[in-house]
C-alpha cells in the first residue's frame, strides 16, 4: 500500500516537471487519514516535461507487458475506473512468498473488456540533466556519485532503495561509513539478506529498480507506467487507491501535562482524566479554552 502511495506521488512529481532526489523514509509523511504524502523538496530538481498519452501495439505481441491471465491494466488513472482494471480496489502486494494456488481467470472478452490496447499516460522528465552531487549517501544513485550527470532516473534508483529498506529493514548498500557506503553503492552487487523471506515479485522490482546503468533500469523509459504493470503490484486499482482504506490509520495523540497545572476538565473529557490538550489554559473556565503557549 505505500510502495503503491509513493509510486504514484513520484509519477504526479514527474508529470508536473519535478525530480524529487531525496526520497527516503524521513520524508515519507502519514497523514491523519492514513494516506502518504511526500516532504522536503530542498533537493528537487525542476525540469521540462510534456505528459503524453501513446496508444502502442507492442503490448499485444509482448507476453511480459501482460497482466495476469492475458488482461491488461493500463494507466493513466483518469480513465474511467470500470473500463481500465478488473482487479478490486483492495490488495495484497507480492511481499511474502505465496503457496502455489490454481487460479482461473476469465478471459477480457468474457468480462466484457476490450480487447483492444488503451493508451498509456508517459510523463518522464527525460530531457533533465544535472550535475549536482545531492541526496542522502545510502539512497544516492551510481551516476550521482560518479559525476555523471543524472535525470529522473535518480528517483527510481531510490524508489527501489526505499523498498529494500521496507522490507529488510535496512538499505542494501551501508558501509561502515560514507566513503565505503559510496563504494559499494558503485562496485557492489545487490544481494538480498537470507531473512526475512520475501517473494520473487518484491525482489525482482527491487533488482529492476536498482540496475548500476540509469539506461537500463526500469522505468527509465516510460516512468511510474512500467513499475505499475510489475507482478508486485498485481491487484492495485490505481485509479481508486487514495479512496481506499489504509492498513493503518493514526489515533489521535493526547499529552500528558506536568502535575503542577493540576486537573481541568475539557470539553467532552471526563474531570477524572489526566489528558490534557497540549496549548490549552489551565486557568481559563466554561466550555471555551483560551491558548496560553504553544
Amino acid at each position: 500500500f505505500y510502495a503503491a502511495e509513493v509510486l504514484l506521488a513520484l509519477e504526479y512529481l514527474h508529470m508536473l516537471g519535478v525530480v524529487y532526489r531525496d526520497l527516503k523514509p524521513e520524508n515519507v509523511l502519514v497523514r491523519d487519514d492514513g494516506h502518504i504524502m511526500l516532504s522536503d523538496f530542498d533537493l528537487s530538481l525542476r525540469c521540462a516535461v510534456s505528459p503524453t498519452l501513446i496508444k502502442t501495439s507492442s503490448l499485444d505481441s509482448d507476453p511480459s507487458r501482460r497482466g495476469p491471465g492475458g488482461s491488461f491494466c493500463v494507466q493513466p488513472a483518469c480513465i474511467e475506473p470500470s473500463s481500465v482494471c478488473i482487479q478490486p480496489a483492495c490488495f495484497i502486494p507480492r511481499i511474502f512468498p505465496q503457496k502455489n494456488k490454481k487460479k482461473t481467470r476469465k478471459p477480457r472478452s468474457e468480462l466484457g473488456l476490450p480487447s483492444s490496447t488503451l493508451p498509456e499516460l508517459v510523463a518522464e522528465p527525460t530531457a533533465a540533466r544535472s550535475m549536482s552531487f545531492v541526496g542522502t549517501h545510502e539512497y544516492l544513485a551510481p551516476e550521482i556519485i560518479k559525476g555523471e550527470g543524472h535525470g529522473s532516473a535518480v528517483d527510481w534508483w531510490t524508489f527501489g532503495i526505499f523498498l529494500h529498506e521496507l522490507l529488510y529493514g535496512k538499505t542494501p548498500f551501508k558501509g561502515s561509513g560514507n566513503r565505503a557506503t559510496l563504494f559499494n553503492v558503485v562496485g557492489q552487487q545487490l544481494r538480498f539478506p537470507d531473512s526475512p523471506a520475501t517473494s520473487y515479485a518484491s525482489r525482482d522490482l527491487i533488482r529492476g529498480l536498482l540496475v548500476k546503468e540509469p539506461q537500463h533500469r526500469l522505468g527509465v523509459k516510460r516512468g511510474a507506467t512500467e513499475i505499475k504493470q510489475h507482478p508486485f503490484f498485481e491487484g492495485v486499482n490505481w485509479a481508486l487507491i487514495r479512496c481506499s482504506t489504509p492498513p493503518e490509520v493514526p489515533r489521535p495523540m493526547e499529552a500528558e501535562l506536568p502535575g503542577k497545572f493540576g486537573a481541568v476538565d475539557p470539553v467532552g473529557v471526563s474531570s477524572s482524566s489526566s489528558k490534557k490538550i497540549v496549548g490549552t489554559d489551565m486557568k481559563s473556565g466554561g466550555k471555551y479554552l483560551d491558548f496560553e503557549f504553544f
